[in-house]
């Protein structure tokens, strides 16, 4: 099994509302994705914030460490999600692999209801500190 880092961020607004990018095959989730060679956790989640959303974001504390097996892609995932910050930029999206199609703020009960799945993984409804979680084998989406 090829092994796979992948990061995300959880980003507020002032009014609490989260962003979310949806991809083209109509899944909605945070921004993120891999790792690049040579690249650090917290580098990565600044590049894929700004392809996807066109944001800068800042890169805070650490929201959870998720494992997964993707038997259909061979993949063996380890997802780090962090918390972060906009610091600059606007609503855009630059991503060179043209995976997104949509990026919008949400309410935390809308990001519930937009992927219910992925709202209960990262326990947004009562998560408070940082966590690690072995999910098994999964599938995509």
């Amino acid at each position: 099994m090829k092994r796979v880092d992948v990061v995300s961020a959880i980003i507020y607004d002032e009014e609490e509302n989260m962003l979310m990018v949806k991809n083209v095959k109509g899944y909605w989730g945070l921004p993120g994705g891999a790792v690049e060679k040579g690249e650090h956790l917290k580098q990565a989640v600044v590049r894929e914030v700004k392809e996807e959303t066109g944001y800068v974001c800042k890169v805070n504390e650490l929201h959870s460490i998720r494992e997964a097996f993707f038997q259909d892609k061979k993949h063996h995932a380890l997802m780090i999600t962090f918390f972060a910050e906009i610091t600059g930029g606007q609503m855009s999206i630059l991503d060179p692999d043209h995976d997104i199609e949509e990026v919008k703020w949400v309410s935390k009960q809308t990001f519930q209801k937009l992927n219910p799945k992925l709202f209960s993984m990262l326990k947004l409804k009562q998560q408070t500190h940082a966590f690690y979680e072995f999910e098994g084998n999964r599938t995509i989406g």
